[in-house]
């Protein structure tokens, strides 16, 4: 019996097959219309999927989107600031910066040193117009000044000048007895400040208050101040939505309490707004691939129909039930499918790593669920496309078609 069920689905699906073959310039250009439909809905949703981190990658180009502060007397140390990183994950970190803000004097008049770590800084505000270089960590010398610093004091890529400033935690040594008053004076005012002849190596422009900064190593301006490791902000740039952000937040007071995240809603909500429209837009986009492609199947099936009533009619003639014949035409509405949808699934990937290369300039994962979804889908449309050709296999009559054959 086993044997007997074998054989007849070999000889069905051999039928298909050679079906299929008979009539290959036709199905050739069925095959095409539904590859075509299958590389740009998987082309789509796989774009689809990958937009969120793709777009939210793109929007950390315009700065950081959670700033986290100290709570009350706290202080953000080295070890806080890992804890924060290991918290947020560092797969969606693109830039955590923290800065310590200086109270400095050049020719007298007071100016801000922002101590951070430079190459997060970088990473958080690729929007910066840097005339020169970021400095480099190695050379603690050099530093960049904002345009507007750059202006009042006359300074270009290049030129020195001397920063002066006073000392946190100094224990003052006991005067030596041997010394006069003013001399003790002068030997402890010594001791409690800094100078220290700083290089340009960037002007930085941005339109806002970075312009009245100057930007050096964290650091260094620890070891200048002889003071410990203290930031006053961190700037974190993540790859988060709005609800993402706002159970990080969460997640940051209820870990770290001695910190204090702030979302910066007005990037996070744009970010949002634009993802949504995108994501819709992708989504209609979809839809109306799907219908042209039923609108093709439902075309070439009807014409394979009428194209093929009179072998319709000769094998009902010999026998065969319209089950049979229904049964034989939507499998090869299957087949059609089968082959388009796995034709499609690769050239989808192509076609959604050109636009993710060309729009975001970044390349983006293949998805293996994918496969068999994409191939599920077309093999549906295909068949749902070719139930109302098919059944008009039942209004075909042997007798009128081949009467005169």
């Amino acid at each position: 019996m086993g044997n007997r069920h074998g054989s007849r689905k070999r000889m069905y699906w051999r039928m298909v097959s050679s079906s299929l073959v008979r009539r290959a310039s036709r199905l050739i250009i069925a095959v095409l219309a539904i590859a075509i439909g299958a590389t740009i809905l998987s082309g789509l949703v796989t774009i689809y999927y990958d937009i969120p981190e793709q777009l939210g990658r793109e929007f950390r180009s315009y700065g950081a989107n959670l700033i986290v502060l100290p709570r009350g007397e706290s202080k953000i140390t080295r070890e806080t600031l890992d804890a924060l990183t290991d918290l947020v994950g560092k797969s969606r970190v693109v830039g955590m910066a923290p800065y310590r803000y200086q109270t400095v004097k050049i020719n007298e008049q007071p100016y801000i040193i922002a101590g951070t770590d430079l190459e997060q800084a970088k990473n958080n505000s690729p929007f910066w117009y840097i005339e020169g270089t970021w400095p480099n960590r190695e050379d603690t010398s050099s530093v960049m000044v904002g345009h507007e610093i750059a202006e009042t004091l006359g300074l270009n890529l290049g030129d020195s000048f001397l920063v002066q400033g006073v000392k946190y935690g100094h224990q003052a040594e006991a005067s030596r007895q041997d010394l006069s008053a003013e001399e003790n004076l002068r030997r402890d005012l010594a001791r409690q400040n800094f100078s220290r002849k700083f290089t340009v190596c960037g002007i930085v422009t941005t339109g806002g208050a970075e312009e009245g900064f100057i930007f050096a190593d964290i650091d260094m301006l620890d070891e200048l101040i002889s003071d410990t490791y203290r930031a006053d902000v961190i700037e974190c740039s993540v790859i988060a939505d709005a609800s993402e952000l706002s159970e990080l937040s969460a997640k940051i007071e209820s870990d770290i309490p001695e910190l204090m995240p702030r979302a910066v809603r007005r990037l996070t909500q744009s970010q949002d707004i634009v993802l949504g429209k995108l994501q819709a837009l992708v989504l209609l986009v979809t839809a109306v691939v799907l219908i042209i492609t039923m609108i093709s199947v439902y075309t070439t099936m009807t014409a394979m129909v009428a194209e093929r009533r009179r072998e319709i009619a000769l094998k009902k003639a010999l026998g065969a039930e319209n089950k049979l014949v229904m049964g034989e035409l939507l499998g090869e509405g299957v087949m059609l499918g089968l082959i388009g949808g796995a034709l499609g699934v690769y050239l989808g990937f192509e076609f959604a790593q050109r636009v993710s290369l060309n729009v975001f300039g970044r390349a983006i994962n293949f998805q293996p669920a994918l496969i068999p979804i994409t191939i599920a889908v077309f093999i549906t449309i295909t068949v749902l496309a070719s139930i109302i050709p098919v059944r008009k296999v039942m209004e075909i009559h042997p007798a009128i078609v081949l009467k005169g054959e």
